[in-house]
């Protein structure tokens, strides 16, 4: 790992300057979780609707859900989603910094899409400034080349801890002058404590430039709502852009945390129980949403002391610290439950993390987990991984070996070079290169393909390969764009974008209904 606290090479020295303003408007939140990421996303839609050129934009995201961009480079999971909202390819300069955690007080540090260093929350605050310039350098570039940026900020602004060198919600607002509108989710409670406490907590020129509030994940007759957001007008002099409905079931990029709860489905229809262990490190979560989301299927994640359940198929999900993760599978009788899963007749498979947990040993010869050591895994495929410093970033696709003709598309981002007699029966054809492996009993498949679901071919090959063919095709990417589109229709129909007129002129002035 290069450990120069410095901007890539390939980034500019210097951020060209936009010779007239681009409309800017930046999407905070009273708490993480409180609808920034979805409310970005449909405002993307929105415009890109109408034909205007938006761009998504997040100073800093701390995620372990990445995607591969078009220029080589990783960011946030939910930047890539807002990309698609937009019509547009992942781009690096949409999330010029994002913070993937390996411990509680550790992260790597990418910035402009290449991993630069590892720091501790105490080093990354000192270097902030530098951050920061590589923020404003993506977004003069955004600046330069759409009509408007759409931002979204991290967290909540009323963190007085983070409050000095902040790069993420004020500190960027204040620093390009942006209007601000914050989102609060109702269905947690205490919504009007959380924008009246976020509002105090700011300073004259923050709270001047709060233009509004929403109100997400509202359900129930809004009409008792009324008298709430009266008086939440009254008491702040703010108006209330909207109050936007609770959406079941939206197929949509989680930016970082677990799914809140399993999707609704009729239980007789669910034919195949899939599970996965949701470890501490967990990255690429999202990797599964295709079965969580598959009509036909029962899929759970298995939190800690949660006893592994009789299934089908056992994914093992990529992982930010192999090796940690791989203790605790441990500890946390996974080892067992593997054993006595295939044992059964059951199927397994691993993808990044997941893949090198199967392999015969992890090799970490630089300390980029910790220190210097060598582990066994969990020894189901004979190979061995060695961590090493640069990191494999691609976009790829090809076919899978189980059929040969199921098409399969996803990314690679991984630390790992993977080496083993295993790797002769691969798993995956990917741009005409062998990848992952196929055990010879065929119980196991390991692959470093992220997305390995996400096409409709390879998705309904991998579920009768684990042992049931599905009565009905399922295209995840299909369902992302309706989900998408439902979210855009009810953003749309619950905002007063008449009220957006003054301050962000990109959106269209008309509105389809107002408030009771």
């Amino acid at each position: 790992m290069n450990n120069a606290l410095t901007t890539p090479d390939s980034a500019p020295k210097s951020a060209p300057n936009s010779t007239t303003r681009t409309p800017t408007l930046m999407v905070q939140g009273c708490t993480s979780d409180s609808g920034k990421t979805t409310l970005v996303a449909a405002l993307c839609r929105i415009l890109h609707r109408r034909g205007v050129r938006v761009a998504p934009f997040k100073p800093q995201n701390m995620a372990l859900n990445s995607a591969v961009t078009v220029d080589g480079g990783e960011i946030g999971r939910a930047q890539a989603l807002q990309a698609l909202a937009a019509g547009l390819a992942p781009h690096s300069d949409f999330n010029p910094v994002l913070l993937k955690p390996a411990t509680d007080k550790r992260a790597q540090v990418i910035i402009h899409g290449k991993a630069l260093t590892d720091l501790d929350a105490r080093d990354y605050h000192e270097y902030k400034p530098r951050a920061m310039k590589a923020v404003l350098e993506s977004y003069e570039r955004l600046c330069a080349q759409y009509e408007c940026v759409l931002v979204e900020g991290a967290g909540s602004p009323a963190e007085i801890n983070l409050r000095d060198r902040d790069i993420a919600n004020m500190g960027f607002a204040e620093a390009v002058d942006c209007p601000v509108i914050l989102i609060a989710d109702i269905d947690r409670g205490g919504v009007f404590a959380h924008l009246v406490g976020t509002l105090d907590l700011l300073s004259a020129s923050e709270q001047a430039r709060v233009k509004g509030f929403v109100i997400n994940r509202f359900r129930g007759d809004i009409g008792l709502l009324e008298s709430g957001l009266r008086w939440l007008e009254e008491r702040t002099g703010k108006p209330v852009l909207g109050v936007l409905p609770y959406l079941h079931g939206l197929y949509l990029d989680a930016e970082d945390a677990l799914p809140r709860g399993v999707e609704d489905k009729d239980a007789k229809a669910t034919k195949l129980r899939i599970i996965a262990p949701a470890y501490p490190r967990i990255s690429n979560h999202n990797d599964l949403d295709p079965l969580r989301f598959h009509p036909e299927v029962d899929f759970r994640f298995i939190g800690p002391n949660d006893r592994p359940p009789p299934c089908d198929l056992i994914v093992l999900p990529g992982s930010k610290a192999v090796q940690a993760d791989l203790s605790w599978l441990r500890t946390q009788g996974w080892d067992e439950a593997i054993s006595r899963h295939l044992r059964y007749g059951g199927k397994v498979i691993g993808i990044c993390g997941g893949l090198q947990m199967l392999g015969r040993t992890l090799h970490d010869p630089l300390g980029l987990e910790g220190e210097p050591c060598s582990i066994n895994g969990l020894g189901w495929l004979d190979y061995e991984t060695t961590l090493a410093a640069e990191k494999t970033l691609e976009n790829v696709s090809g076919t899978l070996a189980l059929s040969g003709t199921a098409s399969v598309a996803g990314y690679k981002i991984h630390m790992g070079v993977t080496q083993g007699a295993a790797l002769t029966k691969p798993a995956a054809l990917l741009d005409g290169k062998p990848d992952g492996a196929l055990s010879d009993d065929g119980k196991i498949l390991a692959t470093y393909c992220h997305g390995l679901f996400d096409a409709p071919e390879a998705l309904a090959a991998l579920l009768a390969w684990a042992g049931h063919k599905p009565t009905s095709t399922f295209d995840p990417h299909q369902r992302r764009e309706q989900d998408l589109d439902r979210l855009t229709d009810a953003v749309e129909e619950s905002l007063d974008l008449s009220l957006f007129a003054e301050w962000f002129p990109a959106l269209p002035t008309q509105t389809r209904t107002q408030r009771p």
